[in-house]
């Protein structure tokens, strides 16, 4: 894992080149449209998705069956999440428990919805006590680094300019300037694209912070770094064991950016597991010892977390 300095100005540089990129192209986009319309539309997809992320953690708590856990119902959860937010400066988030068999855990909010953290029915079951400390104190880490607040603001850039791109699509083939269609469509398919590009810089800046939040449950959890390895290696190994469950409940991936883990790469990150497996240990042993290929190197471009392998190593270092 990248030292502590270096993952900061890796993820303040990565924000920075967003915004940068982000106003450079909004500039051009001003200079050459009519700017009424354009602010018009800039202003209508910020609300939306501000509006979105205001109520979000409803939308959640619906697709994922989530309900509060009562301090009856499970005292000892409780205060791992009480000792854990202590240690991290927080305010203890609402704990939740989301109905979902595959095991996992995330940190979600909002203003008018205060800060939550879920761990799914499968996690309970997956993992043991300290375990299962060292998942909350990763999610504990995404609430102390504004996650959840950062990656919306980011996100609601590529979806500004895909939606630009998008009307002067539209308005090239339908709206006043028909008659120069070409190159407007042009122009919205270069948005467009840039609203690609701008994703893959989004996916890079996710996968820093889960770094970070890994690095965070180092921190505040005993022995850490070993349980969240283990923590992570008996996930990616029940979630692989949950074929036909994972696929039931594919619609569920709305949000899997939050996870823990992406249940979505569960396959590739698993290849290096054997069949059987005798002890947890043995379990991070052998994803440990696994080769990353190019191939692995190019699908970790394209997800929110970082590959598997190199999240343990990362791990092992700090150990």
């Amino acid at each position: 894992m990248p030292s502590v300095w270096k993952l900061r100005l890796s993820m303040i540089g990565t924000l920075a080149l967003i915004i940068g990129l982000s106003t450079l192209v909004f500039a051009l986009i001003l200079s050459l449209i009519g700017v009424v319309n354009i602010l018009v539309l800039g202003v209508l997809v910020v609300a939306f998705n501000v509006g979105q992320w205001l109520i979000s953690p409803y939308i959640i708590d619906a697709l994922y069956r989530t309900r509060e856990i009562s301090e009856d119902e499970n005292p000892k959860l409780h205060q791992i999440v009480e000792d854990l937010s202590r240690k991290s400066g927080l305010k203890k988030p609402r704990l939740m428990l989301a109905q979902i068999p595959i095991p996992n855990a995330f940190a979600y909010g909002s203003p008018i919805a205060g800060n939550r953290v879920a761990v799914t029915s499968g996690l309970l079951k997956t993992l043991n006590e300290g375990e299962v400390e060292a998942v909350i104190g990763h999610e504990l880490g995404h609430l102390k680094h504004k996650d959840v607040q950062i990656m919306m603001f980011v996100s609601l850039l590529p979806a500004l300019f895909y939606y630009i791109g998008y009307s002067l699509i539209i308005s090239s083939m339908y709206g006043r300037q028909r008659e120069e269609g070409g190159g407007t469509a042009a122009l919205g398919f270069g948005f467009m694209a840039f609203s690609w590009i701008l994703n893959m810089f989004i996916l890079y800046l996710s996968r820093l912070r889960e770094y970070y939040a890994d690095r965070h449950s180092v921190q505040i959890v005993e022995n850490g770094a070993q349980k969240l390895s283990v923590g992570l290696a008996k996930i990616v190994h029940a979630t692989r064991n949950m074929g036909r469950i994972r696929k039931q409940t594919q619609h569920l991936n709305a949000f899997k950016a939050l996870f823990i883990t992406d249940p979505d790469r569960v396959e590739t990150d698993s290849m290096a597991l054997s069949a059987a497996t005798s002890s947890d240990q043995k379990l991070v042993q052998e994803l440990l010892s696994k080769r990353l290929t190019t191939l692995d190197r190019i699908i970790e471009i394209f997800s929110t977390h970082p590959n598997i392998v190199k999240r343990l190593k990362a791990l092992q270092e700090l150990s």
